[in-house]
């Protein structure tokens, strides 16, 4: 439950009916909090992380039961049906015949790789599963999460620690000992003449070897990031997707027996600094985790942990905060409450970091490589200053929602979003929703309280939806200055903030991966939803609540439409004239087009040939053709074909397309089509041009 301005949730945390009386936060180990609490001003009440176990009881970390509030009799003081249920699908089982589909669930929170075990027809899956609901940083120190197996058969799913060395009694241990220690597993293939099984673990840079009881019995060491793994005549191929090479590992004797590299055309500032976001051996006191671990992918693991600290320090507010606009924030308590997963995506130079904006700039989290990860060290500047550079390049993919041009749409089906029960009743289907629409709304309605001048676009300012990194001077603004390690200072309110006052305006470009948490619906997807806590269940009911001054559910169902497609790119942006609607940063993102893709084989024809060629005169994208061992890069209204000095029309090369000569077009970012198309080692030899010659247009090194 939340608290704040929202009319939903309840706050049920301080329900005297509660298993802890109301009181909000309740201690964590007996009367008590673990560790003891520093002499701080009382913390806020905040919402509180509970977890279904085996019986079906949904306990805290005490062990305290919330069954009756959650879905029992008094499921409505916590904002739900009775009887409601979070279900948990980590592996579909489809009937071919029927195409029935079933679920099995109670195998792990992020299913990485699936395979099947030919000599028993289990299905394997290996993964991570959190224990997000221990609350503080020190108690989850090095320990918050386990690298799994789960066995699914008839009876369900079977899990396996896959690292039983580890006791996690404490953060750290030795090296020799985390050097056993597989993280981040992402490939298992079965030898089932053999009863052996092998699973890669790409943040630990090595192979596990099970045997039929899943008991770990050996460990190999390959390159970096090994990814996927196929077996075959006594021996195994390893993917090290990190490195660019393949490693063959001899299976009888268990190690490694040839590295070939491979082509990579990955950047310097990737290689260089992949390593401090995914390393489990580098970055974590038991090997087995990293900041991946919960930033899966650069992205998050849909969840939300409670990483205060009771012996924590109040730090003062240094931030920009809209004071003309939302009141005096706060300074910042060590008692925070749960936060959601925040995405690593763009946020270079769009500080400061964290739900709060406590954090001033990446070089603050040099410490949670000790404090929270339980390794013996911080990065060096120099690792730090790699770290960074290498999250600068991640960009957010194409937004699912826009139209093939990176329009908003104007009639976008809303399947699965509901009505809060503010003018329809709750549960019932939203309208299609207006995307178009629901950006005027957002910029021009007025929608926050109904105050004339204040939009939604005020603080969550276009392209990508941060607060405006402006400080106001008099009645106008000037830009806020850089801090020493070139950080930026986007604005926090005091408004909107629910269990803390001082919160930073969020970016909105992932609010799509969010939804599942349906509290109209007997049944939900996901656990949390939206807010820093994610108490609030769905966009909509967001949307609708009263402090918002929306008139219909058509309304709600355009902001809903628009913000399910808010990327940051090809919106309006504001002028430092206009108060109401400051600029906000420029965003990394991909257009809505890129990889799409159209298959022509003499008979089939793709209605949207026209509008793919047009999107790629425009620049917007780059296309590339591929077909019968051949490529071509379309370039000012011709095609350049891997051959150097021949090229082609647009109507020579579809006339190339038949059946066993299909001709597959593709839109790639811009910038992009001479590589993938015609180049692979960007060398400006052609790969046919190389292949003709009898070398390797693979090796950059290895042209006529």
């Amino acid at each position: 439950g939340t608290l704040g301005d929202e009319a939903f949730p309840p706050n049920v945390v301080s329900d005297a009916t509660g298993p802890h009386g109301g009181v909000n936060p309740p201690p964590n180990s007996g009367a008590v909090f673990d560790p003891p609490m520093a002499g701080n001003p009382a913390p806020p009440p905040v919402s509180l992380i509970v977890r279904e176990d085996a019986a079906g009881a949904w306990r805290d970390d005490t062990g305290a039961d919330w069954t009756g509030l959650v879905s029992g009799a008094n499921a409505a003081r916590s904002g739900r049906p009775q009887g409601w249920e979070l279900v948990d699908h980590d592996v579909a089982v489809i009937t071919t015949a029927t195409r029935a589909v079933r679920y099995v669930g109670d195998c792990m929170n992020v299913c990485m790789a699936i395979a099947v075990r030919g000599d028993t027809g289990e299905v394997l899956v290996v993964g991570t599963d959190a224990t997000n609901e221990v609350r503080f940083e020190p108690k989850v120190n090095g320990r918050f999460l386990r690298v799994e197996l789960a066995s699914v058969g008839a009876s369900g799913a079977e899990v396996t620690d896959l690292n039983p060395h580890l006791t996690y009694a404490a953060p750290t241990v030795p090296g020799a000992l985390r050097d056993q220690s597989l993280g981040d597993p992402r490939g298992i293939a079965w030898d089932a003449a053999a009863g052996r099984g092998y699973v890669t673990g790409m943040g630990s840079n090595n192979v596990v070897v099970i045997d039929g009881d899943y008991a770990r019995v050996g460990r190999i060491e390959v390159g970096e990031g090994p990814t996927g793994i196929v077996l075959g005549g006594g021996r195994g191929y390893v993917l090290n997707r990190f490195e660019g090479s393949v490693s063959a590992i001899d299976l009888a004797t268990r190690a490694e027996t040839a590295r070939v590299p491979l082509h990579d055309p990955t950047s310097a500032a990737v290689k260089r600094g992949r390593k401090h976001l995914y390393g489990t051996h580098e970055t974590s006191g038991l090997g087995h985790i990293s900041c991946a671990s919960c930033h899966v992918d650069a992205r998050t693991d849909r969840l939300a942990w409670d990483l205060g600290d009771p012996a924590g320090a109040v730090k003062p507010f240094d931030q920009e905060c809209l004071t003309a606009i939302a009141g005096a924030c706060e300074d910042f308590h060590p008692m925070k409450g749960p936060m959601l997963t925040q995405t690593l995506q763009d946020i270079v130079g769009k500080e400061p970091f964290h739900w709060r904006g406590d954090r001033d700039g990446l070089e603050e989290f040099n410490d949670a490589f000790e404090t929270l990860l339980g390794d013996d060290e911080t990065l060096t500047a120099a690792e730090m200053q790699e770290f960074e550079d290498f999250l600068a390049t991640i960009r957010f993919p194409p937004n699912p929602f826009r139209n093939l041009d990176n329009t908003l749409p104007t009639s976008m089906p809303l399947p699965g979003h509901f009505a809060s029960g503010r003018f329809s009743p709750a549960g019932t289907p939203l309208p299609a929703g207006n995307a178009v629409e629901g950006l005027r709304l957002y910029r021009t309605a007025n929608l926050d309280g109904g105050v004339p001048g204040f939009q939604c676009v005020t603080c969550h300012t276009l392209p990508v939806g941060v607060g405006p990194d402006f400080r106001l001077v008099g009645v106008g603004v000037v830009p806020a200055p850089v801090g020493p390690n070139g950080e930026r200072h986007h604005s926090l309110v005091s408004v909107d903030g629910g269990t803390n006052v001082s919160m930073k305006v969020p970016q909105l470009r992932t609010l799509y991966e969010r939804v599942g948490f349906e509290l109209t619906q007997q049944r939900s997807i996901a656990g949390f939803g939206f807010l820093h806590d994610g108490s609030i269940d769905s966009i909509a009911r967001f949307v609708a609540e009263p402090i918002f001054n929306v008139q219909s559910d058509q309304q709600v169902a355009d902001i809903v439409a628009f913000l399910l497609a808010f990327a940051g790119s090809d919106l309006p942006t504001g002028s430092v004239a206009t108060l109401s609607e400051l600029p906000g940063p420029p965003g990394l993102d991909t257009h809505a087009a890129v990889g799409f893709q159209s298959t022509l084989d003499g008979v089939r024809t793709e209605p949207r040939l026209g509008q793919m060629r047009a999107l790629a005169d425009a620049g917007a994208v780059d296309l590339v053709a591929k077909g019968a061992g051949r490529g071509w890069h379309y370039d000012g209204g011709r095609f350049q074909s891997d051959r150097n000095g021949e090229t082609a029309t647009w109507d020579e090369v579809l006339a190339l397309a038949g059946a066993g000569t299909e001709i597959t077009l593709t839109l790639v970012p811009e910038g992009t089509g001479r590589r993938l198309g015609i180049d692979r080692d960007d060398d400006r030899y052609g790969d046919a041009t190389e292949a003709d010659a009898g070398t390797d247009p693979a090796d950059p090194a290895d042209h006529p």
